[in-house]
């Protein structure tokens, strides 16, 4: 195993462990308001202190850290689902399903994603709950691997031991997941550990801004909370750093290990 992905895979489980387990053993709910004393400075009972809104900040951190990994790999699992699925089926298939799905492809691709996301978060006046940042999420991240798994079915279903499984009589899903997906099983997890990483960088630029739902939680409205009570000016660091931090450890995590399973699957092939 690459020591690439082996840190990589190091980091993401301390992330889990602070965004999964840990908001579990949460005192209280740290999304209510002026629950604790507000602006205490870090001590035993609160590690990053309070923000001004009452809030402990340690706590506040692990439940806007699992919803932010909830969204990214809720995004990453459909998305890459839906496009490996499309992308196998077309380019297998072939004839009107191909082109019209090609077609769809390219469109979304040529869209920029980010601009449309704050287009529909503007017009719901910055109330865009994380479900609806995530289907639009899921919207523009299909053809990416829809396309790539598209052009690698089309260069296989001439392959002999394809006929040899159509002659055989398998069905067109078997011949699709036995046949073909298997070459495109690391890529696929790559994939979906990239797509994690877009869709976290997206919630959290939508939300600094304020054009996300400011009353859930995640990485991204607790910077903007942050930055709404002056927290720079104020030295409040345990209130905005953490949150910045945590999203450059998870891009960092995300990114040793998207490039670990790639070098991993090189590695293998060259065998």
């Amino acid at each position: 195993m690459p020591r690439r992905l082996q840190l990589g895979l190091v980091l993401l489980a301390v992330l889990l462990v602070l965004g999964v387990v840990l908001p579990w053993f949460a005192p209280e709910d740290p999304t209510v308001w002026q629950v604790s004393p507000p602006n205490l400075n870090p001590s035993v009972y609160h590690w990053f202190g309070t923000t001004a809104l009452g809030q402990d900040g340690f706590w506040l951190l692990t439940w806007a850290t699992r919803n932010s990994l909830l969204l990214g790999v809720l995004v990453a699992a459909a998305a890459t689902l839906i496009g490996v699925t499309a992308g196998l089926c077309a380019g297998f298939s072939g004839g009107i399903a191909d082109r019209v799905l090609a077609f769809l492809m390219d469109v979304f691709i040529c869209i920029p994603s980010l601009p449309i996301l704050i287009l529909f978060a503007a017009i719901l006046k910055g109330d865009a709950s994380l479900p609806v940042i995530a289907l639009i999420l899921i919207l523009f991240n299909w053809p990416f691997p829809a396309r790539q798994t598209r052009a690698v079915a089309i260069g296989m279903r001439e392959r002999e031991f394809i006929h040899v499984a159509r002659f055989s009589g398998e069905s067109l899903p078997r011949i699709l997941l036995h046949q073909i997906f298997p070459y495109l099983r690391a890529w696929s997890l790559g994939n979906f550990v990239n797509t994690v990483l877009v869709a976290i960088a997206a919630e959290s630029a939508v939300a600094v801004i304020g054009l996300s739902s400011a009353d859930q939680p995640s990485l991204g409205t607790m910077i903007y909370w942050a930055l709404q009570h002056q927290a720079l000016l104020a030295g409040r660091w345990l209130w905005i750093g953490p949150p910045v931090v945590t999203i450059v450890v998870l891009f960092i995590a995300l990114f040793l290990t998207s490039s670990g399973i790639t070098r991993a699957a090189a590695v293998r092939r060259g065998r």
